[in-house]
C-alpha cells in the first residue's frame, strides 16, 4: 500500500528576517493560503511562529501540493504522516516508508526534532531505535550521515509523531499583500502578466487595470485579459480586475493629435487613468510591462514623455529583460499561449504607422492642451467596471480558443 499523507508542513521563506513584522507576514501568508485553497473544504490550516501545518483530513495531497508550490512566501514544504506516540507504531511506519522508496544501494539517515521535550526518549535515542529497526527490516539499506539518498525527518509533538522524507521547494518571495497595493496596467500582451507575476513575488497585492475600446476591441480581448488575470490568482488569492472604457479617448486622440504623437498621448491618458484609480483605491505604485527597446514606444525618451503625467512611482519589473527571458517566465507561469492569441487590444487598433521614438514632453503637453483632458478622464472613470477574479475562473470558452487557432 502507498503511504497516506495526513498533513503538509510548510516552512517560511524570507519571513524569518522580519523581526517584529514577522507576525503580520505569517498572518498574511495564512490568509493567502486559505484563500488559495477555498475549494478544499476539509483542509485545516494552522500558522505557527516557525512553520505552518496544513491538515489534509482526506484531501488529495498531490493536488494540494501542486497549488501550494505557487503561493509566494513559502520556502519549502514537506508532506508528512501522523503516527500515534507509540514507538512500535513509528518503527513500523518508518520501515514501510523506506521499503516503498528503496532502490539498490540506497543510503539514509534519521533526523529527529522534539517540540515535546517531556517525551520519554530524547532525539538520539529515537534516531538509534528507528535506524536500527530499518537496518534490520530493509535488507541492503545503509546509513550515511552526510548527503544520504533519503533523510527521514521525525517530529515529536504533543498530538502525535510526524514522519516526512521529502522537501519540496516553494515559490519563495514574500506573501502577497505584505508590501502594499499596486495597480498593474494589463494589456493582452506577453510582458504585462510577467510584470504582474514579478510584482506579486515581492509581496505586492496587485489590481489589474485593463483598457478596452468597444466596438473596436472584441469581448474576446476583454475575456482574454480576465483569463490572464486568473492565471496569476494562485500566487496570492483573488485579484480585482478593473476595466476602463477607452473608446472616446482613443477616437478623440486619433482625431485631434498628429499621428506621430498618437501613441504617446494615448499612453499618457492610460497612465493618468491608472494613477487616478490608484489614488481612489489606495494603490501606492503603478506597475507595467514596459521593457527597453522592444518596440518603438519603449525608449527612455518615450517613457519620460509618458511618465510626465504622474508623480506616482511607475515600476517596470521587466525593464531590463530580453524578450526571450520574458517569454521563458511567461511559459513557466502559463500565460504565454494566452498572450499570443490574436485578439486585438486597444494598444494595437489605433497604432499609427510610424510613432515617434523620441517624443518631446513639451510637444505632448501642447497637443493635449487642445483636448478636454479632465472631461475625458472623468467620463472614462465613470464607466469603470470591477470584477473579482478567483482561482479556477475561466472566461474564454473552448470554441473561442479553437476559433483563435484558425485565424
Amino acid at each position: 500500500m502507498t503511504m497516506q499523507y495526513t498533513e503538509i508542513m510548510v516552512r517560511y521563506g524570507e519571513l524569518s528576517t522580519k523581526g517584529k513584522n514577522r507576525r503580520n507576514f505569517i498572518d498574511r501568508l495564512a490568509t493567502n493560503v486559505r484563500q488559495s485553497f477555498h475549494d478544499f473544504p476539509n483542509l485545516v490550516i494552522k500558522a505557527h511562529r516557525d512553520r505552518m501545518h496544513m491538515h489534509l483530513n482526506g484531501e488529495d495531497a498531490d493536488q494540494v501540493m501542486a497549488r501550494l508550490r505557487q503561493v509566494f512566501g513559502i520556502q519549502n514544504f514537506s508532506p508528512s504522516i501522523k503516527v500515534d506516540r507509540d514507538m512500535e507504531e513509528v518503527k513500523k511506519v518508518a520501515a514501510q516508508i523506506m521499503q516503498e522508496k528503496f532502490f539498490d544501494g540506497m543510503t539514509f539517515k534519521i533526523n529527529t526534532r522534539r517540540s515535546d521535550h517531556r517525551f520519554m526518549y530524547d532525539t538520539n535515542e529515537i534516531n538509534d531505535m528507528l535506524g536500527g529497526y530499518i537496518l534490520e527490516h530493509v535488507p541492503g539499506i545503509k546509513v550515511k550521515m552526510k548527503d544520504p539518498d533519503i533523510t527521514l525527518r521525525v517530529e515529536v509533538r504533543l498530538n502525535g509523531i510526524f514522519l516526512s522524507y521529502e522537501t519540496i521547494q516553494g515559490a519563495g518571495g514574500l506573501p502577497v499583500g505584505t508590501a502594499g497595493k499596486g495597480m498593474l496596467m494589463l494589456s493582452g500582451g506577453i510582458d504585462s502578466p510577467v510584470a504582474g507575476y514579478l510584482a506579486l513575488k515581492r509581496g505586492v497585492d496587485i489590481e489589474m487595470v485593463h483598457f478596452f475600446s468597444p466596438p473596436y476591441t472584441s469581448e474576446q480581448a476583454l475575456n482574454k485579459a480576465k483569463e490572464l488575470t486568473a492565471k496569476l490568482t494562485p500566487y496570492g488569492g483573488h485579484i480585482k480586475f478593473i476595466q476602463v472604457p477607452f473608446t472616446e479617448i482613443q477616437e478623440t486622440v486619433k482625431h485631434d493629435v498628429p499621428s506621430g504623437y498618437l501613441m504617446t498621448v494615448q499612453r499618457r491618458f492610460m497612465l493618468r487613468l491608472t494613477a487616478a484609480l490608484a489614488q481612489k483605491r489606495h494603490g501606492l505604485a503603478i506597475f507595467n510591462g514596459e521593457a527597453l527597446g522592444q518596440v518603438a514606444s519603449q525608449t527612455l525618451e518615450s517613457m519620460a514623455a509618458i511618465n510626465d503625467v504622474t508623480t506616482m512611482p511607475v515600476l517596470r519589473p521587466v525593464v531590463s529583460m530580453d524578450k526571450n527571458e520574458i517569454i521563458k517566465i511567461a511559459q513557466d507561469i502559463d500565460t504565454f499561449d494566452l498572450s499570443i492569441m490574436p485578439f486585438e487590444d486597444c494598444c494595437t487598433i489605433f497604432a499609427p504607422p510610424s510613432p515617434k521614438t523620441k517624443p518631446k514632453i513639451d510637444k505632448a503637453r501642447a497637443y493635449e492642451a487642445k483636448l478636454d483632458v479632465d472631461g475625458l478622464i472623468e467620463r472614462a472613470l465613470a464607466g469603470v467596471e470591477i470584477t473579482e477574479i478567483k482561482i479556477g475562473d475561466t472566461f474564454l470558452n473552448q470554441e473561442e480558443e479553437s476559433f483563435a487557432q484558425l485565424l
